[in-house]
């Protein structure tokens, strides 16, 4: 990460991170299931950030307000916003939002709506999204640019491992590898 905040290269984020930014050999990454990820950019500017969010409200977030929806809404648009950035002019893209366990809880769908939501309600266009659904999405944005590329995680993409397991050691010692 950059002085003022920005990473180059590759960056992955993870649940209630964020990253910005703005030249055309810096990726953001992450993996999203039931989260929802933010992609806001100035085009014009050519700076750009992502947030993970988790929760779309205070209620039951692990993390406090950066994994919350409108804190991390807020967050990136503020950073956006110091970097140069007007607001005016950014372009959302959403990404997430999937029901990965059947029958549990709808976060997915309201973590979609919340980001749908806050979007239109502070006047940035969403030009484009892939939430919903039952699968997990790899996401990587390049935000210089706004281009993205999502792939569909699918189960068999997983690793087990299935070497056998290696045996306890006798006592009651505690043992972390």
């Amino acid at each position: 990460m950059t002085a003022e905040g920005f990473v180059t290269g590759r960056a992955y984020i993870a649940q209630g991170e964020q990253a910005l930014g703005r030249d055309e050999a810096t990726v953001i990454h992450t993996i999203l299931g039931s989260c929802v990820a933010a992609c806001l950019w100035d085009p014009e500017l050519g700076v750009g950030g992502m947030n993970h969010i988790l929760l779309p409200d205070q209620a039951a977030s692990p993390l406090g307000m950066q994994s919350v929806g409108a804190g991390a809404m807020e967050r990136l648009i503020n950073a956006l916003l110091k970097a140069g950035a007007e607001k005016g002019r950014l372009k959302a893209k959403l990404f997430g939002g999937a029901s990965i366990v059947r029958g549990l809880t709808d976060i997915g769908e309201r973590n979609a709506a919340f980001a749908r939501g806050y979007l239109e309600n502070e006047g940035i266009p969403c030009i484009a999204e892939s939430v919903g659904g039952t699968q997990a999405r790899q996401i990587k944005f390049w935000p210089a640019s706004g281009r993205v590329r999502q792939r569909i995680v699918h189960e068999s993409d997983f690793e087990e491992d299935v070497a056998a397991p290696a045996p306890a050691p006798a006592g009651n010692d505690l043992e972390l590898l």
